[in-house]
């Protein structure tokens, strides 16, 4: 949960977003686009912004589950940075696990269990705790943290040496 780690631990990212600075706000959307084209994937400006996501990440311990985290993670992501939909509503979480392969009503009777719901405040501690403070955030070996997708080719280089 992105949003508990920066009540928690780095709630910076509020202040920035509360009072923004121009020109830094300007050059994150370019950023955004570069990446985007890069990597190949549409990102528009959702106006819901930003989501709460917690339904959409207890989905992902199902989809865990059904090995189709994958595909259901670029459904979940499609859906909210290209085609800008309110990720928070049922509706829409139902077509995200439809479009991943997973069962949407079983999935959004699981996702609502306490189960699930202590899953997700698990994973979000075990960041924390860990020292992580955002995503994306990648561990190697355990304790070799890397942090924000520029830092990928970096764990790519790590990875090649071993």
């Amino acid at each position: 949960m992105v949003g508990g780690i920066f009540n928690t631990i780095n709630p910076s990212v509020y202040e920035s977003r509360a009072n923004p600075i121009p020109e830094k706000a300007r050059y994150y959307q370019k950023d955004m686009q570069d990446w985007a084209r890069l990597v190949g994937v549409q990102i528009g400006a959702p106006a819901v912004f930003p989501v709460n996501s917690a339904k959409v990440m207890r989905g992902a311990f199902i989809a865990i589950e059904q090995h189709c985290l994958v595909r259901y993670a670029r459904a979940a992501f499609r859906r909210y940075w290209s085609d800008l939909a309110d990720i928070s509503q049922d509706e829409e979480v139902e077509g995200i696990a439809e479009a991943a392969g997973l069962d949407a009503q079983s999935l959004l009777r699981r996702i609502g269990t306490p189960e699930c719901k202590q899953l997700l405040r698990d994973s979000t501690e075990e960041l924390m705790s860990r020292g992580g403070f955002g995503s994306p955030t990648m561990f190697l070996d355990g304790d070799d943290m890397y942090f924000g997708n520029d830092r990928i080719a970096l764990l790519a280089a790590t990875l090649d040496r071993q």
